[in-house]
């Protein structure tokens, strides 16, 4: 199939950012459940955040690429996945590393704390994901 096929072919926005948040409610929940795991067990909470956050991502980029995306695999693709993994890395594990002692000093509760800052961290790096990959990597 020509890249001219593939583009009359590539789903529309609409269909694309709603596979993309459906995607990523389902690595939300693999990426969160793994937190909460990990720092029930005693693990610090930015040690639990980076390693949630590689169960999280790794689950959303492999059902993005082939149903959102609709995209063979290439090593070109994934090595660009793999740099903006490291952006958004730094941007949610950062603003939850930052959010996260705030939130636990105000409201007490490790609970509350941890899912706030979960839902702040995770749509910045959600909105800088699919600009990125919509717009450079999966075009």
């Amino acid at each position: 199939m020509s890249s001219t096929d593939r583009q009359d072919q590539r789903l529309s926005l609409r269909v694309q950012l709603t596979r993309f948040v459906l995607t990523g409610g389902l690595s939300a929940l693999v990426d969160f459940g793994l937190l909460k795991l990990l720092m029930g067990f005693g693990l610090d909470h930015n040690a639990a955040k980076a390693l949630s956050f590689l169960a999280g991502t790794t689950t959303a980029y492999l059902i993005n690429r082939r149903w959102t995306f609709q995209a063979e695999a290439s090593k070109r693709r994934f090595a660009a996945v793999v740099a903006l993994y490291g952006l958004t890395f730094a941007v949610q594990v950062g603003l939850f590393a930052l959010i996260y002692p705030a939130l636990l000093a105000s409201s007490g509760s490790v609970d509350t704390a941890a899912l706030v800052a979960f839902v702040i961290a995770q749509g910045a790096a959600t909105t800088v994901n699919f600009i990125v990959q919509r717009g450079l990597i999966f075009r």
